[in-house]
């Protein structure tokens, strides 16, 4: 056929058109407006709720792991500690699932989700959170705040008498999310990217759930700064410090960056995997097992503490304090306590990822990061590249969601130096765990409680609407 034949090329530029025509008749209608200044007015009450609720859980966690200890004569905790402290979390955690409406928030195993937002879920939720992380469960506080703020959003156009429709619910769940979401990790611009991937969507439909949740996650971002500084509490955020200024990267430190984070990215593939059949495991008998499980994690911290004379709480903890140490004081770390503290972790990671309540980011943040600094040493590959690669690197493959961990990677670091190992890592692990084989069909089913909840939510205890 001749170039003549063959006729002109077809353009792009009429869809491209009709898109941009739907997103500027979408910004005229009077609904999504009122929506836009419905998500700038409710990110200043869901952000002081969260505020409170981060706080909460910071002052708790420091009872049960600083004073209280002290207070019956131990400077640190001892390493039986874990094991009562995550037997209670067991059993409030079983109860709530089994008794409460949407079961205290999903599975961490099954990662993060935006959807399904309701506000008759929110008391399980917190109680679940409250239980699990100050308790010592290896997890996040992201997830519990992402259904936390979806559910007072919709809690909030119930008081108000808004009409529900689908697409408002959307809407608001996500802008709650991010306005709860948005502190936690340092930058709301983090929140709105994360949920971007979260959400699954693209095109016009990109920005109509964006801009709500963008100016919610903004206000909801003043709203944390100007009232921790008032109130002189802290609730933790995800940004860390390094005592020199990163190197020049070199060919070194890209080869082994891409080779730390295929191996990273198999690990972190495999706990998760395991995660998930705890979660099928756990869901056979959810109070006892659930129970099981948590002391078992507890079990992983306590083993940790009796191998390395070190602190329980490396272990049983988010990983958020003790990244930044880690990061202060890389080399306070020993070879052999930062071996084990990557392996205890990841087995204490992968029991509450199936059994508790939480998120999966902060653990697997520090997981990455301990991998980095125990490789630094190979030659060529320095401590900062290391440690950015295997954040990265262990984010992207818990996540899946490779944009968002580089993003969040890259602004909890706070240096554009290291962006390139960091993007190496990230698209190496996601890579990584797309081609190696799923495990059996835990890696794609919820498990029956978590499901049952759902259906549960929708039938009338609390509708995904209300």
């Amino acid at each position: 056929m001749t170039a003549s034949q063959a006729g002109p090329a077809p353009s792009a530029e009429p869809v491209e058109s009709a898109e941009a025509d739907r997103l500027r008749d979408l910004l005229r209608k009077p609904a999504y407006r009122k929506v836009l200044v419905f998500s700038a007015l409710i990110g200043v009450p869901i952000s002081l709720a969260a505020f409170w609720f981060l706080a909460g859980l910071h002052e708790l966690e420091h009872v049960m792991w600083a004073d209280l200890p002290k207070a019956l004569g131990w400077d640190t905790p001892p390493a039986w500690w874990p094991l009562p402290l995550l037997a209670v979390a067991g059993i409030v955690v079983g109860l709530v699932v089994t008794h409460l409406p949407g079961a205290g928030g999903h599975v961490p195993a099954y990662g993060l989700h935006a959807g399904e937002a309701s506000a008759a879920a929110v008391p399980g939720v917190i109680i679940a959170a409250v239980a699990s992380l100050p308790l010592g469960a290896a997890l996040g506080p992201e997830a519990p705040l992402i259904a936390l703020g979806g559910g007072l959003a919709l809690l909030f156009r119930r008081l108000v008498r808004a009409p529900a429709t689908p697409q408002s619910t959307a809407l608001l769940g996500a802008a709650g999310s991010a306005a709860a979401v948005s502190a936690i990790f340092g930058n709301p611009l983090i929140a709105a990217i994360l949920l971007i991937e979260v959400a699954g969507v693209g095109g016009p439909q990109l920005f109509v759930i964006m801009l709500p949740a963008l100016l919610s996650s903004g206000v909801g971002a003043v709203v944390f700064t100007g009232f921790g500084r008032w109130t002189g509490l802290e609730t933790g955020s995800l940004s860390i410090h390094f005592p020199t200024a990163p190197p020049r990267l070199d060919t070194g430190d890209v080869v082994w960056s891409i080779v730390l984070a295929a191996g990273i990215g198999a690990l972190v593939h495999m706990v998760i995997a395991v995660g998930r059949l705890i979660a099928v495991f756990v869901a056979a008998s959810v109070l006892v097992r659930t129970v099981i499980c948590a002391v078992a994690a507890g079990g992983c911290a306590a083993l940790y503490t009796l191998v390395t004379g070190r602190t329980p709480v490396d272990v049983a903890s988010s990983g958020q304090a003790n990244l930044a140490e880690l990061a202060e004081d890389p080399h306070a770390w020993g070879v052999g306590a930062l071996l084990a503290v990557v392996l205890f972790k990841s087995a204490a990671y992968a029991l509450c990822l199936g059994s508790l309540r939480g998120g999966l980011v902060f653990p697997v943040l520090f997981i990455g990061a301990a991998a980095g600094v125990l490789l630094a040493p190979l030659p060529g590959l320095g401590v900062i590249p290391g440690v950015a690669a295997g954040m990265a690197a262990a984010s992207a493959a818990a996540l899946r969601l490779p944009v968002s961990s580089v993003a969040l990677v890259v602004l909890v670091l706070g240096n554009a130096e290291t962006i390139p190992v960091v993007i190496l890592g990230a698209v190496t692990a996601f890579v990584t765990g797309e081609l190696l084989p799923a495990s059996p069909s835990a890696m794609r089913r919820r498990p029956p409680e978590d499901k049952a909840a759902g259906d549960e939510a929708v039938r009338g205890r609390g509708t995904v609407q209300d």
